[in-house]
């Protein structure tokens, strides 16, 4: 067992990707058990059973139609219609940007796209209006995590598959904690106002920019409308939902506003390929990993772990919540969710959670570990597509990192908020 968490942390300091980590880690772990090699003959079943999920089919197709949406304008769309509803504040930009993390939420699911998105729009234009370039980036790092919150969430999807929790009513849960996190961040931004004396728009709200600015943007707003309301409403299964959503956002994007050429449809598609060959990489090393910690009752060890130092419900939460955000910081969050859930799921069951509670408490703690260092993906591309500093946003992000933990916290232990909206809809327990 040592040796194959020397060889996994070796290979992670020495900056190998994160999927050949898993994967070498677990083929050693299969000689560690069978050093003949006679377990080796099962990498490749595990392999592919790690992959041969239905639901995993609408990972590529939410990232294709987020692509798109993209490239055709929406987000430049989506913002100014938040813009015009709360630009006239006091760090209005500020505000503008968070809103509109709810809007794209709804198309892209995936905190590195919006941060990629608005580090290259909203960044430079929020600089412009007199915002330092460390709290603008800070508040995109920020809002970004709103997107693999409320849903579509590939992170939910992967959960709901490898767990089988219902996907529908993790999507459900995610909706309030995403709407919590918009709230609270734009309380810190509106009392860091005066303090760090935040930009103010000049002109006061116009009832006249906002219808203006909302038929603009309707046919992105409707398109996550439609994807949340076909999915919970038992219209269509996340899978259907994801294929139909590529079809609007083609229709929308290359018939109704004409930003899409054949060229681009390429570009999208190979960069769609790309990230999913990633994500699917990660799964399916990943499996063969987690199959050998089962073999040798890890997943148990690490729950008796927890249960001798106490049977307390509220400190067993407190401490997984503890290990994720720590854990979070160092490693992949897709690979930790899949290596971590096998092993913390049993045990929030254990201490009566309700499946979609803890699925939902789990991954939201993995989301804020996007914006953490050393190894936070959002700030690394905010970085990049900025030119900033990772420890310059890391400073400005503070107050927004407390207030998503905070929330984190709320969620983990109000369970009757979370799973408001999943038991009206009848996906989670009384």
């Amino acid at each position: 067992m040592m040796l194959v968490l020397v060889c996994f942390f070796a290979l992670m300091l020495i900056g190998m990707p994160v999927g050949y980590v898993l994967g070498i880690s677990g083929l050693i772990g299969l000689l560690t058990i069978s050093p003949d090699g006679r377990f080796l003959a099962m990498a490749p079943e595990r392999f592919f059973a790690g992959l041969d999920l239905f639901p995993f089919l609408a990972m590529p197709f939410f990232i294709f139609a987020g692509e798109i949406m993209n490239k055709s304008g929406i987000t430049d769309r989506l913002v100014n219609f938040a813009d015009a509803l709360v630009g006239y504040l006091r760090g209005g930009m500020a505000h503008s940007n968070m809103l509109a993390s709810v809007l794209f939420a709804g198309i892209t699911g995936a905190a590195t796209a919006d941060a990629a998105a608005f580090g290259n729009t909203l960044v430079p234009a929020m600089v412009k209006k007199g915002y330092t370039r460390p709290f603008a980036c800070a508040v995109t790092a920020a809002g970004s995590i709103i997107g693999p919150t409320i849903p579509p969430s590939t992170l939910m999807i992967i959960y709901g598959s490898i767990m089988g929790v219902s996907i529908a009513g993790l999507f459900a849960a995610g909706i309030i904690p995403g709407l919590l996190i918009c709230l609270l961040c734009m309380a810190v931004i509106a009392a860091l106002g005066r303090r760090l004396n935040l930009p103010k728009s000049e002109q006061g709200p116009s009832l006249k920019s906002i219808v203006v600015a909302f038929k603009d943007a309707l046919v992105a707003i409707v398109l996550p409308v439609f994807i949340l309301g076909s999915i919970l409403g038992g219209f269509a299964t996340p899978t259907e939902a994801a294929s139909i959503a590529v079809f609007y956002a083609l229709v929308v994007g290359g018939l109704i506003y004409r930003r899409i050429s054949w060229n681009d449809l390429t570009e999208m598609l190979i960069r769609t390929t790309r990230i999913t060959g990633i994500i699917f990489l990660i799964i399916a090393s990943a499996s063969i990993l987690g199959w050998w910690m089962t073999f040798n009752k890890i997943p148990q060890a690490i729950a008796a772990g927890f249960l001798a130092v106490s049977s307390n419900p509220k400190v067993i939460i407190a401490l997984i919540l503890l290990l994720l955000l720590l854990i979070g910081m160092f490693m992949d969050i897709n690979a930790t969710l899949i290596i971590l859930a096998p092993v913390l799921a049993p045990l929030t069951l254990q201490i009566g959670m309700d499946p979609v509670h803890a699925g939902i408490m789990i991954i939201l703690a993995l989301n804020i570990s996007l914006m953490t260092p050393p190894v936070g993906a959002c700030l690394f591309v905010l970085a990049s597509v900025t030119g900033e500093k990772v420890e310059n946003i890391a400073r400005s992000l503070w107050p927004f990192l407390l207030a998503e933990i905070g929330i984190l916290f709320l969620i983990a232990y109000w369970s009757d908020l979370t799973l408001l909206i999943p038991r009206l809809l009848g996906f989670a327990g009384s």
